[in-house]
């Protein structure tokens, strides 16, 4: 389920050398035509990195460092932390003295691998949180001071990785959501389906189910605004999972039913479609459906 709670997010050649690239920052002006968002294929991180890689050919003296701020994020998606902590180390001098959307990309970046939806319970100690917080700290004030409003909300989110009792994580998402409310920047707007969405979960998991299923309806306009089916969809789950809750199973079931449809039809069979089936089924006392569903969600992984 992580994947479903963070980001418009979820947690990208040849890299120059870390001497070579502070050289030309100090030279070059910053270049920010880079479309990062277009690069992105979360569901497909080595793609990505491909793409980021590619796009370095021609890239800025900032847009370099950004596009390896994102190669160590393809990393961390890949439950690779180490090795993108090593590639941002080997840029952080060169950081350092590169514009501000270079340094709040660094510290989050660097933060991510720290404590991000990548990480298990487990993984995470009081030091690694802190470390985390500190840096999504200093992303979130640089990004505020050169009114960096869409990378800010990202900060500001990544904090609910850091303080992850649903109480805290809520406060987060809801400082998040005023902030995007108060930008005037049309890119930070892009942040309110899955803030929405975040917020939903979190009420959600307190018990709050009809106040979670406000937020989840409101993320799912924000969905339908954006026009990405994929998003839709998961905008539908999260209402229908919430309907299971409620003990609403006919009407949980019926949305359930159409999402696996609509993402066989689009050859993306979704396993938490089929897991959310099986247990509706066995809600309903139908064990043959149930474990139908059951094998379904086993063989699409």
């Amino acid at each position: 389920m992580s994947d479903r709670l963070r980001g418009p997010s979820a947690n990208i050649l040849k890299r120059p050398a870390a001497c070579g690239l502070l050289w030309l920052s100090l030279l070059s002006p910053p270049a920010m035509a880079l479309d990062i968002t277009s690069l992105w294929d979360f569901g497909n991180p080595a793609l990505s990195e491909q793409r980021f890689r590619d796009a370095l050919n021609g890239a800025s003296a900032d847009e370099a460092l950004i596009l390896q701020t994102q190669i160590a994020r393809s990393y961390g998606l890949r439950n690779e932390a180490e090795r993108g902590r090593a590639l941002l180390a080997s840029i952080s001098e060169a950081a350092k003295q590169a514009s501000p959307e270079v340094r709040v990309r660094y510290a989050l970046e660097l933060g991510r691998t720290w404590a991000s939806a990548a990480h298990t319970p487990e993984s995470q100690t009081a030091e690694t949180r802190e470390t985390a917080r500190r840096l999504y700290t200093e992303a979130f004030e640089t990004a505020r001071d050169a009114k960096l409003d869409y990378l800010a909300i990202d900060a500001l989110h990544m904090m609910a990785f850091v303080d992850t009792a649903p109480e805290a994580q809520l406060a987060w998402d809801l400082k998040a959501l005023t902030y995007m409310e108060s930008s005037p920047q049309a890119e930070a707007k892009r942040w309110e389906g899955s803030l929405r969405n975040n917020i939903g979960y979190a009420l959600h998991e307190q018990g709050r189910y009809d106040e979670a299923m406000a937020q989840f309806r409101l993320a799912l306009a924000a969905r339908e605004r954006e026009g990405k089916a994929e998003r839709i969809r998961e905008a539908w789950w999260m209402i229908a999972w919430t309907l299971r809750a409620q003990g609403k199973l006919d009407d949980a079931l019926a949305i359930q039913l159409r999402l696996a449809r609509e993402a066989d039809a689009a050859g993306k069979p979704d396993p938490d479609v089929f897991e959310e089936l099986e247990l509706l089924y066995r809600a309903k006392g139908d064990e043959t459906r149930a474990t139908a569903y059951a094998a379904k969600r086993q063989a699409a992984g």
